[in-house]
């Protein structure tokens, strides 16, 4: 009871603060672009706060699935939209390398779009292989990887997954050979039928599978223990100088969409992810809350896109 009049008042909040340029708005159904395939964990989770943004805003918000490029299709899409607040992206940390991944993606990802909150973060990626296979230990692996050809799959080029295993083949003297596959089902499905040796990914395509005994976890690239794997060892530990590395989710609106339009849409995610049936589908997915503002999550955008292209360049990726 007291978590939904806590939600409540955040919800009172959200309107009390809206600026008075903001007006009505929304008074239009509000369309959300999602880069990635439907069913994915970015696709569920854009669906959860659109569901929940259209109980509390009376209005709806639905989602459009535009997926390819590492998310460039949808993010050039809102780039060329009305900045109204009526067209919004949502996206995930795979899209900051794209400024040096793509030489010329149409639009410009730091000056055409502008952050307007984050949806959660992730603190890291499991390194998984199939749970028969004979690799029990990364130092295992590792041994593997310098005696034999081993093949890792990912989304596609220049993604968080890519990078975070090319990361880890530097920083481990090894060499891997890159699949690429048009979603992380289906790299999953590829590791499972045997086709690829590894993947680095979100602990919410896993989990089940490594619970379920299909697949063995490894390790995992974040900062501290993820929640209900707390024996996976955390992969900075086991090879030296590996920098742990994560993911999020965020919203955001063409450059020149208003900053009242940008501060209410903000406030408004924020107290949408309040909501107990959306933390809880977020918790499930491992993410941990943000609550920065619309400038602090600007701000936190560009030092991802920052740090990812060094990652990219560091990884050995050519710009397309």
């Amino acid at each position: 009871m007291l978590r939904i009049w806590a939600f409540c008042l955040a919800v009172c909040a959200v309107f009390m603060c809206a600026p008075a340029g903001a007006g009505d708005f929304p008074d239009r159904p509000v369309k959300i672009l999602v880069g990635i395939t439907a069913g994915s964990a970015p696709d569920i989770e854009a669906r959860t706060v659109a569901a929940q943004l259209g109980k509390t805003l009376k209005q709806s918000f639905y989602v459009e699935n535009r997926p390819g490029a590492n998310q460039t299709i949808a993010a050039h899409l809102v780039a060329q939209s009305e900045p109204n607040g009526y067209t919004l992206l949502f996206a995930s940390s795979g899209i900051a390398p794209a400024p040096y991944v793509y030489k010329n993606p149409g639009f410009d990802l730091l000056k055409d779009l502008r952050a307007v909150s984050t949806a959660g973060i992730v603190d890291g990626l499991f390194m998984v292989v199939r749970a028969d296979s004979d690799i029990k230990s990364v130092a295992e692996f590792i041994d593997h990887a310098k005696n034999g050809r081993l093949l890792y799959g990912t989304p596609g080029v220049g993604n968080i997954l890519h990078l975070a295993t090319e990361l880890f083949s530097k920083t481990a003297g090894i060499t891997l050979t890159h699949v690429p596959y048009n979603g992380s089902s289906q790299a999953v499905t590829a590791l499972l039928a045997g086709d690829i040796q590894v993947m680095f990914v979100t602990p919410t395509t896993v989990g089940a599978l490594i619970k379920g005994g299909q697949l063995r976890a490894l390790a995992f690239t974040g900062t501290k223990p993820f929640p209900g794997f707390t024996d996976v060892p955390l992969l900075k530990d086991l090879v030296p100088g590996y920098e742990p590395i994560g993911s999020w989710g965020m919203f955001f609106a063409p450059a020149n969409t208003p900053d009242d339009a940008i501060s209410y849409l903000n406030k408004a995610i924020h107290a949408a992810l309040k909501e107990p049936e959306v933390e809880q589908v977020f918790s499930r997915n491992g993410d941990f809350p943000d609550a920065r503002d619309a400038d602090a999550t600007e701000a936190f955008f560009k030092s991802e896109v920052s740090r990812m292209i060094e990652a990219a360049k560091i990884a050995g990726i050519k710009p397309e």
